[in-house]
């Protein structure tokens, strides 16, 4: 009986949790739709414009014949319905300016994204267990300075740490390439960039609840259990100190996707950062409605895995 409650209150958790998500990507598909007619100007003169080249006033007929093919002279609540039902079956409408589908340009470009994205989440994760198990709770310089310095690296806007990066490590030693492209060798300094920023938040949730569980009275009787310092502090103490951090990181996701958009430009990288930079500086408002969108339906999965990780590391949460 108590099996079948449990999993009937994780079927619940999880119906709760997936009509959030989807609350939140309604939310992000109706902003997206709704700011357009906040742009200045005419929709018909903005897609006038980036396809002629020219700024002047567009004819009336031409005028005309745009508002018909696009459906801009429908009422709104008729084009925001239709906008809605094409989003739920995965079209994300046409590029005012590639005249291609939205959905084929971010299936493209959203590979490297999510590839930089998740370097630089494992990155962060390494670094910050390394650092955490080798000197935290220690009565030395080392143990003293890290903090300081994870506040230091917390501060460092992405791009300005990524240029300095650019420029020291690809330009003046040359040990990466300057335009990185996909590969792997291009993936380090952008994965550097935007994990050493993460590291100091994530770091320093980990490292003041690894510091409290050391005081722990279950620590303090595996320590006269002859427990080794290593093992104690890997078996034991990480497990309860990585709670903070993995709640943690479903707004770091969040952060990591925007920081890609702005890594990518200074390092020249495919992925939606070069996308999104393309589309505003055209006023293509499908392709940038369209990243922003994907971008939200990215969070609600990553927060709902962050969800379940925590379940897994520990049960407590599956109960409560």
């Amino acid at each position: 009986m108590n099996a079948v409650k449990t999993i009937g209150h994780q079927s619940l958790w999880l119906a709760r949790r997936l009509l959030s998500g989807l609350i939140v990507v309604w939310a992000a598909a109706t902003f997206t739709f709704f700011v357009q007619f906040l742009m200045p100007g005419e929709r018909a003169q903005i897609i006038f414009n980036a396809n002629s080249g020219n700024v002047g006033e567009i004819p009336r007929d031409q005028l005309l014949a745009i508002n018909a093919k696009y459906g801009f002279d429908q009422p709104v609540f008729v084009q925001y319905g239709k906008y809605v039902r094409d989003v739920m079956h995965g079209d994300l409408g046409q590029s005012y300016v590639q005249y291609q589908p939205v959905t084929d340009l971010i299936a493209r470009q959203i590979g490297p994204t999510i590839a930089l994205a998740f370097a630089a989440m494992l990155t962060a994760w390494i670094i910050t267990i390394t650092t955490t198990v080798l000197f935290a709770g220690r009565n030395n310089i080392w143990s003293k300075a890290l903090g300081g310095f994870q506040v230091f690296l917390a501060t460092l806007p992405p791009y300005w740490l990524a240029t300095i990066l650019l420029v020291v490590f690809a330009i003046q030693l040359r040990l990466f390439p300057v335009v990185g492209g996909n590969t792997l060798m291009g993936l380090v300094l952008p994965t550097m960039a935007l994990a050493l920023e993460i590291y100091g938040f994530l770091g320093q949730a980990v490292l003041s609840r690894f510091t409290r569980v050391l005081d722990q009275p279950f620590i303090t009787s595996s320590r006269m259990r002859g427990t080794g310092d290593l093992s104690l502090r890997l078996r034991h103490a990480l497990r309860h100190a990585a709670l903070p951090g993995i709640t943690l990181s479903g707004w770091i996701i969040g952060k990591l996707l925007s920081g890609a958009v702005l890594i990518e430009a200074v390092f020249g990288r495919q992925g939606l950062g070069g996308v999104l930079v393309a589309a505003s500086s055209t006023r293509d408002v499908p392709v940038v409605s369209g990243v922003i969108l994907v971008s939200a339906a990215l969070f609600v999965a990553a927060s709902l895995i962050v969800d379940l990780t925590i379940q897994l590391v520990d049960p407590r949460m599956k109960e409560a």
